[in-house]
Protein backbone atom coordinates (compact mmCIF):
# COMPACT_ATOMS: atom_id res chain seq x y z
CA UNK A 1 0.00 0.00 0.00
CA UNK A 2 1.33 3.68 -0.82
CA UNK A 3 0.47 6.41 0.96
CA UNK A 4 1.15 9.70 -0.14
CA UNK A 5 2.13 12.00 3.09
CA UNK A 6 2.44 15.84 1.88
CA UNK A 7 2.87 19.19 3.65
CA UNK A 8 2.26 22.63 1.97
CA UNK A 9 2.82 25.63 3.85
CA UNK A 10 1.98 29.09 2.81
CA UNK A 11 3.32 32.18 4.71
CA UNK A 12 1.99 35.64 3.71
CA UNK A 13 5.75 38.08 4.32
CA UNK A 14 6.27 41.47 4.05
CA UNK A 15 9.60 42.37 1.61
CA UNK A 16 9.72 46.03 1.04
CA UNK A 17 6.34 46.64 1.70
CA UNK A 18 4.63 44.27 -0.65
CA UNK A 19 2.63 41.24 0.40
CA UNK A 20 3.79 37.98 -1.27
CA UNK A 21 2.88 34.36 -0.80
CA UNK A 22 6.54 32.08 -0.07
CA UNK A 23 4.89 28.66 -0.32
CA UNK A 24 6.90 25.16 0.24
CA UNK A 25 5.73 21.89 -0.22
CA UNK A 26 7.77 18.82 1.57
CA UNK A 27 6.48 15.49 1.54
CA UNK A 28 7.92 12.40 3.07
CA UNK A 29 6.15 8.93 1.45
CA UNK A 30 7.12 5.17 2.75
CA UNK A 31 6.87 3.74 -0.88
CA UNK A 32 8.10 0.51 0.06
CA UNK A 33 10.24 -1.90 1.89
CA UNK A 34 13.35 0.04 2.74
CA UNK A 35 12.49 2.94 0.16
CA UNK A 36 11.29 6.80 0.90
CA UNK A 37 10.03 9.05 -1.79
CA UNK A 38 11.41 12.67 -1.10
CA UNK A 39 8.98 15.81 -2.86
CA UNK A 40 10.24 19.21 -2.47
CA UNK A 41 8.45 22.14 -4.63
CA UNK A 42 8.33 25.76 -4.18
CA UNK A 43 5.59 26.55 -5.99
CA UNK A 44 7.57 27.02 -9.40
CA UNK A 45 10.22 23.92 -9.15
CA UNK A 46 10.05 20.23 -8.06
CA UNK A 47 12.57 18.19 -7.23
CA UNK A 48 12.08 14.10 -5.92
CA UNK A 49 13.97 11.32 -5.05
CA UNK A 50 13.54 7.92 -3.91
CA UNK A 51 15.71 7.39 -0.84
CA UNK A 52 16.93 3.91 0.30
CA UNK A 53 17.19 2.99 3.96
CA UNK A 54 21.32 2.70 4.36
CA UNK A 55 21.05 5.82 5.98
CA UNK A 56 19.22 7.43 8.88
CA UNK A 57 17.39 9.41 6.42
CA UNK A 58 14.54 10.94 7.69
CA UNK A 59 15.91 11.30 10.83
CA UNK A 60 18.64 13.25 9.20
CA UNK A 61 16.60 15.23 7.35
CA UNK A 62 14.83 16.25 11.12
CA UNK A 63 18.62 16.75 12.56
CA UNK A 64 19.67 19.28 9.46
CA UNK A 65 16.80 21.44 9.76
CA UNK A 66 17.18 21.05 13.65
CA UNK A 67 20.68 22.88 12.92
CA UNK A 68 18.99 25.92 11.12
CA UNK A 69 18.12 27.05 15.25
CA UNK A 70 21.81 26.80 15.96
CA UNK A 71 25.25 28.84 15.94
CA UNK A 72 26.16 26.68 12.31
CA UNK A 73 24.65 28.77 9.40
CA UNK A 74 25.47 25.84 6.90
CA UNK A 75 23.57 22.35 7.33
CA UNK A 76 24.62 19.38 5.19
CA UNK A 77 22.84 15.89 5.25
CA UNK A 78 22.94 13.22 2.38
CA UNK A 79 20.11 10.68 0.98
CA UNK A 80 21.77 7.49 -0.30
CA UNK A 81 20.06 7.05 -3.23
CA UNK A 82 21.60 3.70 -4.13
CA UNK A 83 24.07 4.37 -5.61
CA UNK A 84 24.01 7.91 -5.97
CA UNK A 85 24.37 10.40 -3.48
CA UNK A 86 21.72 13.52 -2.83
CA UNK A 87 23.14 16.23 -0.73
CA UNK A 88 20.85 18.78 0.70
CA UNK A 89 23.14 22.04 1.98
CA UNK A 90 21.10 24.51 4.25
CA UNK A 91 22.16 27.80 4.39
CA UNK A 92 20.66 30.11 6.48
CA UNK A 93 20.47 33.97 5.89
CA UNK A 94 18.81 35.86 8.42
CA UNK A 95 14.80 34.32 8.64
CA UNK A 96 15.57 32.60 5.68
CA UNK A 97 17.18 29.30 4.15
CA UNK A 98 18.63 28.63 0.80
CA UNK A 99 18.35 25.06 0.17
CA UNK A 100 20.50 23.32 -2.42
CA UNK A 101 20.12 19.81 -3.60
CA UNK A 102 23.51 18.20 -5.28
CA UNK A 103 23.79 14.82 -7.10
CA UNK A 104 26.63 12.78 -7.02
CA UNK A 105 26.90 9.51 -8.90
CA UNK A 106 28.47 7.20 -6.51
CA UNK A 107 27.43 7.93 -2.97
CA UNK A 108 30.54 5.72 -1.54
CA UNK A 109 33.44 7.77 -3.23
CA UNK A 110 31.52 10.87 -3.09
CA UNK A 111 30.49 11.17 0.32
CA UNK A 112 33.76 13.54 1.43
CA UNK A 113 33.61 15.63 -2.05
CA UNK A 114 33.46 19.34 -1.96
CA UNK A 115 29.72 20.41 -3.02
CA UNK A 116 30.75 22.31 -5.88
CA UNK A 117 31.63 18.94 -7.79
CA UNK A 118 27.86 17.43 -7.48
CA UNK A 119 25.39 18.64 -10.06
CA UNK A 120 22.61 20.79 -9.00
CA UNK A 121 19.29 19.60 -9.08
CA UNK A 122 17.19 22.18 -7.27
CA UNK A 123 17.54 24.94 -5.61
CA UNK A 124 15.17 27.55 -3.40
CA UNK A 125 15.45 30.27 -0.92
CA UNK A 126 12.25 29.92 2.02
CA UNK A 127 11.61 31.80 5.15
CA UNK A 128 12.94 29.03 8.24
CA UNK A 129 9.85 28.70 9.50
CA UNK A 130 8.00 27.40 6.06
CA UNK A 131 10.77 25.12 6.17
CA UNK A 132 10.63 23.61 9.69
CA UNK A 133 6.80 23.62 9.69
CA UNK A 134 7.13 21.52 6.45
CA UNK A 135 9.48 19.15 7.37
CA UNK A 136 7.82 18.80 10.72
CA UNK A 137 4.64 18.31 9.65
CA UNK A 138 5.30 15.60 7.27
CA UNK A 139 7.14 13.84 9.67
CA UNK A 140 4.56 13.80 11.82
CA UNK A 141 1.81 12.55 9.34
CA UNK A 142 4.47 9.60 9.06
CA UNK A 143 4.40 8.79 12.03
CA UNK A 144 0.56 8.66 12.72
CA UNK A 145 0.28 7.48 9.32
CA UNK A 146 2.52 4.28 10.14
CA UNK A 147 3.09 4.52 14.00
CA UNK A 148 6.55 4.02 15.39
CA UNK A 149 6.18 0.09 14.80
CA UNK A 150 4.62 0.57 11.09
CA UNK A 151 7.51 2.83 10.70
CA UNK A 152 10.54 0.29 11.87
CA UNK A 153 8.48 -2.72 10.10
CA UNK A 154 8.40 -0.50 6.53
CA UNK A 155 12.19 1.24 6.70
CA UNK A 156 13.86 -1.96 8.75
CA UNK A 157 17.00 -0.25 9.50
CA UNK A 158 15.95 2.51 11.49
CA UNK A 159 13.67 3.23 14.40
CA UNK A 160 11.19 6.38 13.81
CA UNK A 161 13.37 9.33 14.98
CA UNK A 162 10.72 10.35 17.82
CA UNK A 163 13.18 12.28 19.58
CA UNK A 164 14.49 14.43 16.28
CA UNK A 165 11.10 15.32 15.69
CA UNK A 166 10.04 16.42 18.97
CA UNK A 167 13.60 18.11 19.39
CA UNK A 168 12.52 20.14 15.97
CA UNK A 169 8.70 21.11 17.32
CA UNK A 170 10.42 22.52 20.31
CA UNK A 171 12.61 24.74 18.75
CA UNK A 172 10.01 25.85 16.05
CA UNK A 173 7.49 26.22 18.33
CA UNK A 174 9.95 28.50 20.66
CA UNK A 175 12.11 30.74 17.45
CA UNK A 176 9.67 30.97 14.69
CA UNK A 177 6.53 33.30 14.81
CA UNK A 178 4.64 30.53 13.10
CA UNK A 179 0.50 30.81 12.76
CA UNK A 180 0.22 27.53 11.01
CA UNK A 181 -1.79 25.24 12.74
CA UNK A 182 0.70 22.76 14.70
Amino acid sequence: MRIKLSTAVALSVNDQGDSVTRSLHFSWELSGSGWATCRIWDGSTKHRDSVSYCTNALADLLKGVTGLYGLHGIQRFSFDLEPAEARWILRRRNSDVHITIRHFPNMWTSFDAPDWKGTLVWTSTRPRTSVAHAVLMAAEKVRRTHGEDGYLQKWQLHAFPTTELETLRHLHLAADDCALQH
